[in-house]
Formats: C-alpha cells, sequence, structure tokens
C-alpha cells in the first residue's frame, strides 16, 4: 500500500509532527514499506494458532534471598554529596 503525500501530512497533523518536504517524502517511503510488510503478513493463514499474549513462556529469574553482611556505613556515606553525621542529607520534599 503506498501511501500519498497527502496521508503522510494526516498523520504527522495527527501527531502533532511538523515535517520538511524531505521528512515527508522519507517518512511516506518508510511507512509504505511497512504497511506493504503488514499485507504480506495478512496472507499467513493462522487459523490453526491459538491467540496468545507471549510468544515464549515467561519465567522469573530471580536469585534467592541470602542473609549477606552489610557495608559499613563510612564506607556508603563515602560518595555522599552532601551528609549530616550518619545520614544523608536531602533537600526537603515536603513544604
Amino acid at each position: 500500500m503506498r501511501l500519498t503525500r497527502e496521508e503522510v501530512l494526516h498523520i504527522a497533523r495527527l501527531a502533532r509532527l511538523g515535517l520538511t518536504e524531505a521528512e515527508v517524502e522519507k517518512l511516506r517511503e518508510q511507512l509504505s514499506n511497512i504497511l506493504e510488510n503488514f499485507e504480506v503478513l495478512q496472507q499467513v493463514d493462522t487459523t490453526d494458532v491459538p491467540p496468545t499474549a507471549q510468544a515464549i513462556d515467561l519465567q522469573n529469574v530471580m536469585r534467592s534471598d541470602e542473609v549477606a553482611p552489610s557495608l559499613p556505613q563510612s564506607q556508603i556515606l563515602a560518595n555522599a554529596p552532601r551528609r549530616e553525621g550518619e545520614y544523608f542529607r536531602v533537600r526537603a520534599v515536603l513544604e
């Protein structure tokens, strides 16, 4: 499906994009190619393919919780941009 210049400009207006003439032509070609690829995909027989949200099974990849010693407080605060005693000093976020 070949898009016209007017269709690309309409899409650009909907997306609130300002395009130069060169960009309009470039997007016309690119969007036309994308639509042609979808036309090819529409010809594939998918009658025996069940609907699915994922193509592969999902698995959580998480490590098990293990008790480990913490870093010393001085090492944690060593790179703090601002600190007050044994604490990080941050700007107030509430009035």
